[in-house]
């Protein structure tokens, strides 16, 4: 399943994506009877639900596709305003230099353990949203083309096995990056956490239907151009091992996000006289096998 958030009326409403169009969940239970099941009206909703909340969704998706009322609640994609597929994580949770050809290319060494900082929800914003570029304190924004494990089981203290058990899906993110605040200390937070610097999306892919984490093709298109393009298979540490490590020394609630880190082919990792930084007017896609393609332009930040 692939669901969806969307604004209506300065409102977040929970979609989900068909061959037909969007279904428009509040919409199509005020069109078709629920038969007293119990249907989300948020996407967290859906995420604690588990399995049991995809379920009902789904069979309540399907019998509302096979009503006649369809124009009541089916919306067309290109006419919806996204919210981040992922409204309000308690942690946002980010590996860096977790693929072998990115830390090549930026003359970093293999790390040893996975390395971990974090965002905070200030950064998210939606497929189709303008990201401001922080032009007063920062020239080299880069763009990182990532994959996003989404929590949907509290896990402690879980073994590598039993990892990918706790995930309930993936989605793409753009882990934007102000590289010259990044590296003004040792502590990358900085160049991290500005406003709209993780644009989630464009959906939540439930786990079931993209397999294995590890095997999804990456892509980053700037402008019309491959600047990354790589596949999952170069992470270090692969999603099972990522959940598991971190889960040994944090609780993971449902909803929680991990970004996996990005292949090579960032504006870092090119010589300094061919580096060529966002600029006002960019338009960044991110592209993962199976989850879509998320896209934004980058804009100058207004004083």
């Amino acid at each position: 399943m692939k669901i969806v958030t969307f604004i209506e009326n300065g409102t977040q409403q929970l979609g989900v994506k068909t061959e037909q169009g969007i279904v428009h969940i509040a919409k199509a239970l005020e069109a078709v009877s629920s038969q007293q099941q119990p249907i989300p009206h948020s996407v967290h909703e859906v995420i604690e639900g588990g399995t049991a909340a995809v379920a009902a969704l789904q069979s309540f998706v399907d019998r509302a596709l096979a009503s006649g009322g369809r124009d009541a609640f089916l919306l067309d994609e290109a006419k919806v305003t996204y919210a981040p597929c992922v409204t309000h994580p308690n942690k946002i949770i980010c590996v860096g230099l977790n693929y072998r050809k990115h830390a090549e290319e930026t003359n970093a060494p293999i790390p040893q353990y996975p390395i971990l900082f974090n965002k905070f929800n200030n950064t998210l914003t939606g497929h189709g949203h303008d990201v401001p570029l922080p032009v007063k304190v920062s020239s080299k924004v880069d763009y990182e083309a990532e994959l996003v494990i989404v929590i949907g089981k509290e896990a402690k203290y879980v073994s590598k096995e039993n990892a990918l058990d706790y995930v309930f899906g993936y989605c793409n993110v753009n882990d934007l990056s102000a590289r010259d605040l990044q590296m003004r200390t040792q502590q990358w937070l900085l160049g991290k956490s500005c406003d709209g610097f993780s644009p989630l999306g464009p959906y939540l892919v439930t786990a079931d239907e993209v397999g294995n984490p590890n095997d999804l093709g990456i892509k980053c298109i700037v402008n019309g151009e491959v600047r990354q393009n790589s596949n999952t298979s170069d992470m270090i540490f692969h999603c099972d091992e990522i959940v598991s490590y971190i889960s040994q020394h944090m609780t993971l609630v449902p909803g929680d996000i991990i970004l996996t880190g990005t292949p090579e082919g960032v504006v870092l990792g090119y010589p300094e006289d061919k580096q060529m930084y966002l600029k006002d007017g960019d338009v960044v896609t991110i592209e993962i096998e199976k989850l879509g393609a998320l896209t934004n332009c980058m804009v100058n930040e207004q004083a």
